[in-house]
């Protein structure tokens, strides 16, 4: 697990070593064991990485090369199965002069060309050098874990794993992308490819970017086919129930492979748990595992789930380590937190999240975690949810918006109020985005000014979830569903903050979930076996009670209670009123004033529960004095690069 970054002149140029220098400063973080950098002997590509030692510890300094050198490697991330392309490629007569995984990608490239990343089964996020094409390539992985930011200047591409990295290349300071900064008030979290930067963006997952000296273009190399069985493709519960039990065996196992100590998350859900007990299978000693959990407003622990991750603990006699999140931990992480993710979260249960990574790295550098069974097997209640959309449809609209309009009179309800006027909007793609927005599409209508709408024009968040929906062949509604959080909800919100936080601690995390074969044979699952006489991820649960005790399968979903919506109101209200102050929220010029201090108000008196709307905007402001008003500080000094001779 490391960091990368590059920068790459197509014509002629001059990548400064000083410049890459200060990117991978940037990103310490990511890998604090060991750097290295490369450089072309005519100065037009500088590239370089930090490295977290995982695998060949030893063997693995980067970069790597070909037996003639003349094809350089800098990798982000972990390929699971590197073992069997190096027989097959030693069989070639391809010679390894290493034991890592970064080597088995060069000459999988040398074999097979930009066409190597389709036979990868990992997580990664790589830029590969080829003198002999005077080709540069960059990749990441199919779902992307691993991420990969980009931009470019002057006739100059620069790309990193973070966009920290990136900042401290650009010749003036960042401005706002008025578009993403409008999708992060719907959605909580900004859609890739746009960034919250103006013209720097996200490498979409499952896509290559091919750099020559004439052109640089971006392709897709793998897509899911979101398709529902025809009915000559029947197939028993039974049969589809063991094929997941291999593939979930399979996937954990691989994800074992480490020459350093390692762990698992445990929030005593499914999906977690079900890692846990299949690590527990396949290890001789308990597994270390790591949970989190809240204490109360007053310091009482009426926040947590932590009783069922220790019962899945004990069932498993594993070597459990949790801790508590505290009022004065928000307060003083949040700043922190901020600063890793790069953009902002309106998910107040990332400092939580800071939390399990940093005690996680005190004891492993490796830790698998459960991201993934939601999106793959349908288990949040929004599918279900917009099952009962069709019958709202013989309501009259301006009907079901009085009866919005009389709900959002009273105090709380706070469901209710999200139901009533989801289902009074027509559009699936619309629907979606107001299950679980940060500001529904009405609210996001009277927080912005009127010249930032006029500024924004027809540019509509709709229009993003739209895109996948029409994108895939899938015609079952929940499948449309699936596939669109795969590509957005899963890389953009859950993934990132997954690869930030863990990387924020020196930590790698894996996910098994999101192994490349499960997930294409998850997508050959029909519906009713995904969410079954009312049971979400059906499926995934029948085969998790052959593991787990039944009180852990059958427990509603509760997600990640926090307390949040209190200390905004006692602990953290002071922290809340500097960063929306009055003064600050015109300074900004983003929003209206009189309506961010009502929802304070309306916050602070109980009427609503606006926590995550108001730890949305708290994050921009922070995320604002970060990344807008001051450049970036520089760390720890790297080493000389290495010039292609």
């Amino acid at each position: 697990m490391c960091g990368i970054c590059g920068i790459y002149h197509q014509q002629s140029g001059y990548a400064s070593p000083e410049q890459l220098g200060a990117m991978l400063d940037s990103i310490y973080h990511r890998g604090p064991d060991e750097d290295g950098q490369f450089a072309t002997a005519d100065g037009r590509l500088a590239m370089g990485m930090r490295r977290l030692s995982i695998i060949d510890l030893a063997g693995g300094t980067q970069p790597i090369y070909n037996e003639d050198q003349t094809i350089a490697i800098v990798f982000n991330g972990e390929i699971y199965n590197h073992q069997d392309l190096r027989r097959d490629l030693e069989a070639k007569g391809h010679r390894f002069r290493t034991n890592s995984d970064t080597e088995a990608i060069v000459h999988l490239y040398e074999e097979y060309g930009v066409d190597c990343v389709k036979r990868l089964r990992g997580m990664f996020g790589f830029s590969i050098w080829d003198s002999n094409r005077d080709r540069l390539l960059i990749a990441r992985d199919h779902l992307g874990i691993k991420p990969i930011y980009y931009t470019r200047h002057n006739g100059q591409l620069i790309y990193s794993s973070e966009i920290k990295a990136i900042l401290h290349h650009l010749p003036e300071r960042p401005s706002v992308n008025l578009e993403a900064l409008s999708d992060f008030l719907s959605l909580r979290y900004v859609p890739a490819p746009n960034t919250l930067f103006n013209d720097i963006y996200a490498l979409l997952p499952g896509h290559r970017m091919i750099c020559t000296p004439d052109d640089i273009h971006i392709e897709s190399y793998w897509d899911v086919d979101m398709r529902e069985p025809s009915p000559d493709e029947t197939r028993s519960e039974a049969s589809y129930l063991e094929e997941l039990g291999v593939l979930l065996q399979e996937s954990v196992k691989m994800r074992l492979m480490s020459d350093v100590p390692f762990g698992a998350f445990l929030s005593g859900g499914v999906d977690s748990s079900t890692v846990v007990a299949l690590m527990s299978q396949y290890l001789s000693n308990p597994v270390k595992t790591f949970s989190v959990g809240f204490e109360g407003a007053h310091g009482e622990k009426a926040f947590s789930e932590l009783p069922y991750a220790r019962q899945v603990a004990e069932h498993y006699q594993t070597d459990h380590h949790d801790v508590l999140v505290s009022a004065d931990d928000f307060i003083t992480l949040t700043e922190k937190v901020s600063y890793h993710l790069d953009q902002p979260l309106a998910d107040y249960a990332e400092v939580g999240y800071f939390k399990v990574c940093d005690l996680a790295s005190q004891h492993v550098k490796m830790v698998l975690t459960g991201e993934g069974g939601d999106e793959l097997f349908a288990g949040y209640g929004r599918y279900t949810a917009e099952d009962y959309a069709p019958y709202f449809k013989h309501i009259p609209t301006p009907l079901i918006q009085l009866g919005s309009q009389v709900v959002n009179q009273l105090p709380r309800l706070r469901r209710a109020k999200t139901a009533l006027y989801t289902y009074s909007l027509k559009e699936t793609a619309e629907r979606h985005i107001n299950w679980i927005p940060n500001f529904s599409s009405q609210r996001k209508q009277a927080l912005l000014r009127d010249d930032i709408k006029r500024q924004l024009g027809g540019h509509e968040t709709r229009q993003v979830f739209q895109k996948y929906m029409d994108a895939t062949a899938a015609q079952d509604m929940t499948n449309k569903m699936l596939y669109t959080d795969t590509k957005v909800w899963l890389p953009d919100y859950l993934l990132s903050r997954g690869d930030k936080l863990t990387m924020a601690v020196s930590l790698e995390g894996r996910v098994p979930m999101l192994d490349v074969k499960l997930v294409e044979f998850a997508v050959t699952v029909p519906t009713h076996l995904k969410i079954k006489d009312g049971t979400r991820k059906y499926l995934l649960k029948q085969y998790a009670r052959t593991l787990l005790p039944s009180e852990i399968i059958d427990r509603k979903k509760a997600g990640f209670p926090v307390p949040v919506p209190v200390w905004l109101q006692h602990q953290a209200n002071d922290m809340m009123h500097d960063l929306l102050a009055d003064d600050v929220i015109r300074k900004r010029g983003y929003f209206n004033p009189d309506y961010v201090a009502r929802l304070i108000s309306e916050h602070e008196r109980s009427f609503a529960d606006h926590a995550t709307m108001l730890y949305g905007l708290m994050n921009l402001e922070l995320w604002h004095r970060q990344f807008i008003d001051q450049t970036q500080p520089t760390a720890k000094a790297s080493t000389p690069l290495v010039v292609e001779e």
